[in-house]
C-alpha cells in the first residue's frame, strides 16, 4: 500500500489540487465534507489509505489511540465526518469547535489559501450549527469504533458579550455532551482569535474562572486545553498552572497564529491578506507550536500530556514535535495541501523514524530531543 499512497499523493498534487484551488476555498471545503460523508465508509478507502502498526498505539487517560495523528478542530465543525475519518487513517478526530448557539460565521472570505506560504487564513469565527444539532447528528451515528472528541467554544453571537456569559455558554455545551459515550475527550478552546470577545480566557485570571466552572460540571472525560499561539512563556505557564489546579493536564500547542509580521509569509500573499481578519494555519504556526511544546515538556515532563498542532506537512514535522515532547499530533492544512493519503504516509514513516532511532515504540521517542 505504500506505493498506492505515493501514487495517490502524486495524482492529488498534480491533477486534483490544481483544479480544486481554482474555486473558493470554503465552497471546496463544504463539498469535500459532503462527499466524504457519503463515500467515506466505502471499504476501499481504508484499504488504500490507512496504515496500522502496533508501534504507533498508545493509551492516554484510558483512551486507546491506534496512532498519534489526529484531525484538528476546525475541519469537521458540525460532525458530518465523525463516523468515517478513521477510514482515512486518523487515530482520533475532533468535532467542532461546537458552540451552544448556532452561528453562521464571520463575513466572507472565511478561508483564504496562501499556497506559497503553505498556509490558510482562517476567519470562520466558530461557525457552528449549534450544540443541539451536532449532538442529534452524532447520536444517530454508530461511533463505537471511533475516537471522537468535542471542541467547545463560547457562542460568537451578540448576546454573549461578557466573559461571565461566555462561561455559562461553555457550560451548556459541556452539559449537553458529557454523558455521551462516544465522546472520549473534550477540547476547551480558549484561543480563537476571530470572535467578538477575542481571547478573554487567554488571560490567566479569567481562565482560572473558566476552569473552575468547567471542573464543577462533573465531566468524566479528560479535558484538553487549546492553547493560544504567540503567547509569552510566563502567561503560558500561568495558564498551565491554573489548569493543573483543576486536574486538567492535556494541552494542545497551539491554535492559529495571529501575527502576520515575521510569519514567513510570501510578500505577495502578505499584501493580499493585509486587510483581512483571521489567523494563520500551517507553516506560519509551526515555530510557535514547536517552541511551546519544547518549553512545556522541559518544565513539566510527564506531569502533562502535550498535543502538537501547527505546520505538519510530513512525518518529519510530526516526529520533531514528538521528540520535543508531544505524545499526539493534529493537522488540517497539511492534508489540504498534500492530500488525504498524507495521514497513512505520516504513520508509516513515523514507524521507520522510531526504528531508525532504536525505539521499540513511538512513545519511546517522546521528549527525546532534550
Amino acid at each position: 500500500m505504500q506505493l498506492v499512497r505515493w501514487i495517490f499523493g502524486i495524482v492529488y498534487r498534480v491533477c486534483v489540487k490544481p483544479i480544486l484551488f481554482l474555486f473558493d476555498a470554503e465552497a471546496v471545503h463544504d463539498a469535500t465534507v459532503a462527499m466524504g460523508a457519503r463515500i467515506g465508509t466505502a471499504a476501499i478507502v481504508p484499504a488504500l489509505l490507512r496504515f496500522r502498526h502496533p508501534m504507533l498505539a498508545q493509551t492516554i487517560d484510558g483512551i486507546a489511540f491506534e496512532n498519534p495523528v489526529g484531525l484538528a478542530a476546525g475541519f469537521d465543525y458540525d460532525g458530518l465526518l465523525a463516523g468515517v475519518l478513521g477510514n482515512v487513517g486518523f487515530g482520533f478526530h475532533t468535532v467542532g469547535t461546537v458552540t451552544a448557539l448556532p452561528y453562521e460565521g464571520n463575513a466572507r472570505p472565511r478561508l483564504t489559501r496562501l499556497p506559497r506560504s503553505r498556509s490558510i487564513l482562517v476567519n470562520k469565527g466558530f461557525k457552528s450549527s449549534g450544540a443541539h444539532a451536532v449532538r442529534a447528528r452524532l447520536d444517530a451515528m454508530n461511533l463505537a469504533r471511533e475516537t471522537i472528541g468535542i471542541s467547545v467554544g463560547s457562542s460568537n453571537v451578540p448576546d454573549i458579550d461578557t466573559p461571565e456569559k461566555a462561561i455559562a455558554d461553555y457550560q451548556e455545551t459541556f452539559l449537553l455532551f458529557k454523558d455521551r459515550a462516544y465522546v472520549k475527550y473534550f477540547e476547551l478552546n480558549i484561543s480563537c482569535p476571530n470572535t467578538r470577545l477575542a481571547q478573554p480566557f487567554a488571560n490567566p485570571d479569567r481562565f482560572r474562572e473558566l476552569a473552575q466552572a468547567v471542573a464543577g460540571l462533573g465531566v468524566r472525560q479528560p479535558i484538553w486545553v487549546k492553547m493560544p499561539s504567540e503567547h509569552g512563556w510566563d502567561d503560558t505557564r500561568k495558564l498551565m498552572e491554573s489548569a493543573l489546579e483543576y486536574q486538567i493536564h492535556t494541552f494542545i500547542f497551539s491554535n492559529l497564529a495571529h501575527t502576520r509580521e515575521g510569519a514567513g509569509l510570501n510578500p505577495q500573499e502578505y499584501a493580499r491578506i493585509a486587510s483581512l481578519g483571521g489567523g494563520l494555519s500551517g507553516k506560519p504556526a509551526q515555530r510557535y507550536s514547536d517552541d511551546a511544546i519544547a518549553r512545556a515538556f522541559r518544565a513539566y515532563g510527564d506531569k502533562v500530556v502535550l498535543v502538537g498542532c501547527g505546520g505538519i506537512f510530513s512525518a518529519r514535522d510530526a516526529y520533531r514535535k514528538i521528540r520535543a515532547g508531544a505524545r499526539l499530533v493534529q493537522l488540517i492544512t497539511g492534508m489540504i495541501y498534500q492530500g488525504p493519503q498524507l495521514i497513512g504516509q505520516i504513520n508509516e514513516q513515523l514507524v521507520a523514524l522510531a526504528r531508525r532511532d532504536g525505539y521499540a515504540s513511538l512513545a519511546g521517542a517522546v521528549g527525546s530531543a532534550g
